[in-house]
């Protein structure tokens, strides 16, 4: 069983070192086309944050921001849901602190309790 991934994380290695290859290639090949996407990547990384900031409150916002570190694909979640619904205008006012919590209770998987008996 150990042996087995093994095998799939070196797979993984080497898929991942291939693919940062390939991005050496093409950035190599033609440096302005990267640079361009690069600052395409950073204006709407910004746009998105200029929407977040009118959308959350500050408490809302903090609150994302530390779910954030811990689980970034559950964050990325709730953005997406958030600007969706202020793009569809179903948002009538800022989200506050206790509506997020809301929403991301909604999202977030249950939690598993998990006890230690030692003997």
């Amino acid at each position: 069983m150990a042996q087995d991934e093994d095998t799939e994380l070196n797979e993984l290695r080497r898929r991942r070192l291939q693919q940062l290859q390939q991005e050496q290639l093409s950035q190599a090949v033609n440096p302005q086309a990267y640079a361009a996407q690069e600052a395409e990547m950073q204006r709407r990384d910004a746009e998105r944050a200029e929407a977040l900031r009118r959308i959350l409150t500050p408490e809302a916002r903090e609150r994302l921001g530390r779910i954030r570190l811990a689980k970034p694909d559950v964050a990325a979640s709730v953005e997406q849901q958030l600007l969706q619904l202020a793009a569809s205008g179903r948002l009538q006012r800022q989200v506050d602190d206790a509506t997020l919590r809301s929403l991301l209770e909604r999202i977030m998987p249950e939690r598993r309790e998990i006890t230690i008996t030692r003997r």
